[in-house]
């Protein structure tokens, strides 16, 4: 063990390792990158990673850089939970802290996964209805805020966090909440880190009026730190937005109250098919205005890939050639709503169909619904690199970026698979990469590229269901103005001035660095 590494571990009551073995385990996430860490910390108390920060700090100070990487249970998809430091994995800070059934308020420890905490709210018959990865962390869902399969109703972790607390590059706790402007300015006075930071973003606010009112155009975007257009709400300011999205940047997180909701035990569901996406679309603009708890389309092409890698042929889906399939989900009471779909139904064309759940076809939905989750779940384990993932479109320019898309796959000559959640409004593409090959990393890159014009050629955006990480920065950085990488980089500034906290993620990002670091699947 060396010299660092022994003196951490005299230092925190958790554990820091620098061995290969454990290294090589933090070096990988579920992107396309590879980086190998110096040392990984699991921390085991906020004191813990306050003593952690504040070595990082004094050794920037120094002229020596060991940037902290915060990490939860390494799920990112681009590359945001690697980094050449310091891995700090907040796993061992995973607990529920209070629990106030009556204001359905629980307070918990960042690390603590959706699983583990939905688990214990539904004792008293509540959740956080996040339909995410289980295993994801709360702090996770914070740093990234994902637009998930469920936001479309609930609006994700965003409408659901209260506060959080904050430990600072420097060591220093900060609890988000809302006060006044004049409190702020107060505070803005004091001779204090917190003091400075809130005079420093008062200064921003106000130098950048015009730019923050013009980032409000595109309020879906997570590149950068676009939140800041949500700190202040009239007579007040929170800066607990700009944490949404940050990817750790700004601060590791390591408590959170959130406001749960009571759980609907009754859900229903409703598979339809269609041969092309004119009637399809037609479908969508009727079942999203019924608020359904999912509405996920998938080019059929998804279902196809599955059942090639040994899936039963599907019963809803078994005689198409081509096409695509729409899937719901209704929560509570919904017999209006169902009848509604049933009057499009008697509608639609005989080459299309819709199948309402019922004893007769839940067996059939049954088997679609676990083929689609095999290929979303194929999607992060195989050679169909997670690259253009989290991308959002207009509703109306669907049928548009699709034609696009046609084009883009014969130029490029690959299968680009479109899937995700038109409620959301969340998109994904899965191009079949084989990251083996020498020329790998040129055929991302250029695919990142050239899809990503063709999502801002119908007004989308590539960051609209999760942010820029270290792979959608290659293509994020060059579609900023200069104005907007200025406010970016001096937001940054203003919470950690060393920049040790993920260095390459959200600004000053480094191409280079990053193709170096694709790694084989």
């Amino acid at each position: 063990m060396g010299k660092i590494a022994r003196y951490l571990n005299q230092l925190i009551t958790g554990d820091v390792f620098d061995a290969p073995e454990v290294l090589e385990a933090y070096s990988t996430d579920r992107s396309v990158l590879k980086i190998r860490p110096k040392l990984v910390a699991l921390p085991e108390s906020t004191d813990d990673i306050r003593k952690l920060m504040r070595f990082s700090s004094q050794l920037a100070t120094k002229g020596i850089k060991l940037p902290v990487t915060v990490r939860g249970s390494g799920l990112d998809q681009m590359g945001a939970d690697l980094g050449n430091g310091l891995i700090l994995s907040t796993e061992k800070i995973n607990k529920l802290l209070e629990s106030d059934k009556r204001e359905r308020l629980v307070r918990v420890q960042s690390g603590i996964t959706l699983k583990e905490l939905n688990t214990a709210l539904s004792v008293n018959g509540l959740r956080i209805p996040i339909e995410g990865h289980e295993n994801e962390t709360i702090g996770g869902l914070i740093s990234n805020c994902p637009a998930d399969d469920w936001a479309g109703k609930y609006g994700g972790i965003y409408n659901f966090v209260e506060r959080i607390e904050v430990v600072l590059p420097n060591g220093d706790i900060l609890q988000t909440r809302q006060i006044s402007k004049h409190t702020a300015m107060r505070k803005a006075r004091e001779k204090t880190d917190e003091g400075r930071l809130y005079g420093k973003l008062l200064q921003l606010l106000k130098k950048n009026e015009d730019l923050i009112k013009a980032l409000r155009n595109n309020e879906r975007d997570l590149a950068g730190y676009q939140n800041i257009i949500r700190i202040v709400n009239k007579s007040s300011i929170d800066l607990l937005p700009l944490f949404f999205g940050a990817e750790g940047t700004l601060g590791v997180i390591t408590e959170v109250i959130l406001r749960a909701v009571p759980v609907q035990k009754e859900i229903r569901r409703v598979a339809a098919t269609f041969d092309d996406y004119g009637l399809a679309g037609k479908f969508l603009e009727v079942v999203k205005p019924l608020r359904p708890l999912e509405l996920d389309l998938y080019d059929l092409r998804a279902v196809k890939a599955v059942e090639e890698n040994g899936k039963k042929p599907n019963t809803i889906t078994k005689k198409m050639d081509g096409g695509f399939v729409v899937f719901a989900k209704f929560e509570g009471k919904c017999g209006a709503k169902i009848r509604k779909i049933d009057n499009f139904n008697n509608k639609v064309l005989k080459s299309s169909q819709i199948f309402i759940e019922n004893n007769k076809t839940a067996g059939a939905l049954n088997e679609l619904e676990s083929n689609l989750a095999s290929f979303v779940n194929r999607i992060r384990v195989s050679d169909t690199a997670p690259l253009m993932i989290g991308f959002s479109l207009p509703e109306g320019r669907v049928l548009n970026f699709l034609s696009d898309l046609k084009f883009l796959e014969t130029s490029l000559k690959m299968k680009l698979i479109l899937y995700g959640s038109y409620s959301a409004n969340n998109y994904n593409l899965s191009p079949k990469i084989d990251i083996n090959s020498s020329d790998a990393s040129k055929i991302a890159v250029n695919f990142l590229k050239t899809s990503a014009y063709v999502v801002q050629r119908q007004g989308g955006v590539i960051t609209g269901g999760i942010p820029e990480g270290r792979v959608k920065a290659l293509v994020t950085e060059n579609s900023m103005t200069e104005a907007e990488k200025v406010l970016y980089s001096s937001i940054k500034n203003a919470f950690d001035r060393q920049g040790i906290l993920n260095p390459g993620v959200k600004v000053d990002t480094d191409s280079r660095f990053t193709i170096r670091h694709f790694r084989s699947l």
